[in-house]
């Protein structure tokens, strides 16, 4: 696998430490070991200079559709990049809120990927049938090529993680890695 560091960017996707009474981020053995692959990625691609772009969701109460499928999760100012991987700390980290699944569904993104000349997105996050699934979607309209790293990204609350795996490749082309493949290839 190859990957161009001046064209691609690591989207990481609802990676969050929330409140208590978050009804969806729950720490979990699953969630510590994909958190732990999307450090490495993070880590890797930071080191190698590539723009680390968070897309977080930030829901307001009483407003965001999602809250009314899904219950209170990911409130905005109560949700927040989960620390280990220590968002903000490079010159090329953003952050990107959300209120809808998608990372490019009113906001931004597209607009800060074009900026930074971005052509590859690399996703790690979850859920991945959900908000890594819509993002990538949206990607694939927009133009961007993708890669899905797939220890790096977790299933928990639709279908299977081997159908969203099999929906990046057939539908949008995608490219599956794993956290190590991807190391790799920036060494």
């Amino acid at each position: 696998m190859d990957i161009n560091v001046q064209t691609s960017a690591v989207l990481v996707i609802d990676v969050l430490v929330t409140a208590n009474t978050d009804t969806l981020y729950q720490p979990s053995p699953e969630e510590a070991r994909m958190v732990r692959n999307a450090k490495r990625v993070v880590d890797a691609a930071r080191e190698a200079g590539m723009p680390i772009i968070f897309c977080d969701d930030a829901h307001i109460p009483g407003l965001d559709k999602e809250l009314e499928l899904w219950g209170e999760h990911g409130v905005k100012g109560v949700a927040v990049p989960n620390p280990v991987l220590r968002a903000g700390i490079g010159k090329r980290d953003f952050i990107i809120t959300k209120r809808r699944y998608s990372g490019f569904f009113g906001t931004d993104l597209d607009l800060l990927l074009r900026e930074l000349g971005v052509k590859t997105l690399i996703a790690v996050g979850e859920d991945t049938n959900i908000c890594v699934l819509h993002t990538l979607a949206d990607a694939y309209y927009l133009g961007y090529e993708s890669v899905v790293v797939e220890d790096a990204t977790r299933t928990f609350l639709c279908g299977t993680q081997e159908a969203g795996i099999e929906h990046f490749q057939k539908c949008y082309g995608s490219t599956i890695t794993t956290a190590q493949e991807f190391v790799d290839a920036l060494c």
